[in-house]
């Protein structure tokens, strides 16, 4: 099963830079969007439809052309759910979860805290809140993938440059460390699975040339549970599908 994550950064400027296109050569199984800023009446689902993704689940925020995720899959999942049963974060339509037989596949837009200290202290509330929510759903849902843009970069080696970055939102230590945490009670960053080497990112700055030159971040993640490690097959960073200031990544999964 072929799996993609990726930020598009508003849904219909990135249909208007390709993405259907893009998305008929890729052919994954299921597509997770975050940041998708549209609600599912403004976009002709058709032309997804038409590529064979039947199966279309939108969460978009409350607040318009903010935030949202969405998933097109070829293949139907026994149930849906969307949010985490906390309002705020649901406002924002930060997470759909998808039930297969098989496996669950929760699609997770993380806050940024790069505007500001509110939306810092917002961010390090989310982290405390979603990590409990993690800790309950995979009782129940032991056989889980969450990808999405976690808004982390982990290690140095995650970023262009981690001493001028390390008090920027998104390589701070702490954040840092709750990832560590979160990777401890469970979980496979399944990119660095298969791929050690520095200068792979999947996000970059919109000025100074930053993509040309290959200044980014890794923010963007597939977590998979230990009890899946057997089934990984692949993981890639699509980096040459330019839709977003991020790219997508992929993962090949045997379940």
């Amino acid at each position: 099963m072929k799996i993609i994550t990726y930020n598009v950064n508003g849904v219909r400027a990135a249909l208007k830079k390709g993405l259907l296109d893009w998305l008929r050569s890729a052919n994954p199984d299921i597509l997770c969007m975050q940041e998708v800023k549209a609600a599912p009446e403004q976009i002709d689902l058709d032309l997804f439809k038409a590529l064979g993704y039947d199966h279309i689940y939108w969460y978009p925020a409350q607040k318009k052309g903010y935030s949202g995720t969405a998933v097109f899959s070829k293949i139907e999942p026994n149930c849906v759910g969307l949010g985490c049963g906390i309002a705020p974060y649901d406002d924002e339509g930060r997470i759909i979860n998808l039930f297969f037989p098989q496996f669950t596949l929760m699609n997770v837009y993380f806050p940024s805290g790069s505007s500001g200290e509110l939306r810092q202290a917002f961010k390090f509330q989310w982290l405390n809140d979603y990590y409990n929510y993690v800790q309950t759903f995979k009782k129940e849902n032991p056989r889980l993938i969450i990808c999405g843009d976690i808004n982390i970069c982990h290690q140095p080696i995650d970023i262009h440059n981690p001493v001028s970055n390390k008090r920027s939102s998104g390589f701070l230590p702490a954040e840092r460390e709750w990832l560590t945490s979160f990777l401890n009670c469970g979980f496979i960053d399944a990119f660095r699975f298969f791929n050690k080497e520095p200068h792979h990112y999947t996000w970059w700055s919109n000025i100074y040339n930053s993509r040309a030159k290959n200044l980014g971040w890794r923010i963007d993640y597939f977590l998979v549970s230990e009890n899946l490690r057997e089934n990984l097959e692949r993981s890639v960073i699509l980096k040459d599908a330019v839709h977003s200031d991020h790219c997508p990544v992929l993962l090949e999964v045997n379940v």
